[in-house]
C-alpha cells in the first residue's frame, strides 16, 4: 500500500467526515459523506479488497445516499439556524477528549503488542465475488429473500404514504 495514496485517502475521509457534521445544510452534509464513503473505498482498494470497496461505492455512496437524499427533499428540511456556541460546552467537550486521548496514548504505549509490526499479509488472491455468492445464495438464501421482501414492502410504504391527496 502506498502511504500517499493511504494519506490521500485519510484525510480526505477526515475532512469530508468534519463537513458531514459542521454543515448546517442537509443536502451539503449529505453530499460530504457521499465523499467520506468514497475515501473508505479507496481505502479498501488499497487493501486488495476490491469487491468490499466496490460494494460501499454501489451500496452506500449509491443507494443509501439516494435514500438519504429521497427522505431529506421528501420532508422539505430547510438549512438549521445559526445559534449561540455555548463555550461551558465546548470547553468541557474538549476536555473530556483530551482526556480521552491522553488516556488512549497511555494504554497503546504501555501494551506490548503495539509496539511490534504489524505481520505481513498473504499474497493469496482468492475469488472474492464468487466465494461471497455461494455463501449468500447457499447457506443465507432465505434471509436473503425475507430482506428483499421487506425492503420492497418498505418501499411501496414509503411511496404511499408520501403521497399527497389531490384538491
Amino acid at each position: 500500500m502506498s502511504p500517499f495514496f493511504f494519506w490521500t485517502a485519510s484525510a480526505l475521509m477526515l475532512t469530508f467526515g468534519t463537513a458531514v457534521i459542521v454543515n448546517r445544510n442537509p443536502v451539503a452534509s449529505a453530499l460530504s459523506l457521499v465523499v467520506s464513503f468514497l475515501g473508505l473505498a479507496e481505502l479498501f482498494m488499497l487493501l486488495n479488497a476490491f469487491f468490499i470497496g466496490i460494494i460501499q461505492v454501489l451500496v452506500y455512496a449509491g443507494a443509501v445516499m439516494v435514500l438519504f437524499l429521497f427522505i431529506i427533499m421528501l420532508l422539505d428540511l430547510r438549512a438549521e439556524e445559526r445559534r449561540r456556541i455555548n463555550f461551558a460546552a465546548f470547553v468541557g467537550g474538549a476536555a473530556v477528549a483530551i482526556i480521552f486521548f491522553g488516556q488512549l496514548y497511555l494504554v497503546i504505549g504501555h501494551l506490548r503488542s503495539a509496539r511490534l509490526p504489524f505481520p505481513p499479509l498473504p499474497k493469496v488472491n482468492p475469488d472474492d465475488v464468487r466465494s461471497v455468492g455461494l455463501l449468500l445464495f447457499e447457506n443465507y438464501n432465505l434471509p436473503f429473500q425475507i430482506i428483499g421482501v421487506l425492503i420492497l414492502v418498505a418501499t411501496i410504504g414509503v411511496v404511499v404514504l408520501s403521497k399527497r391527496e389531490l384538491r
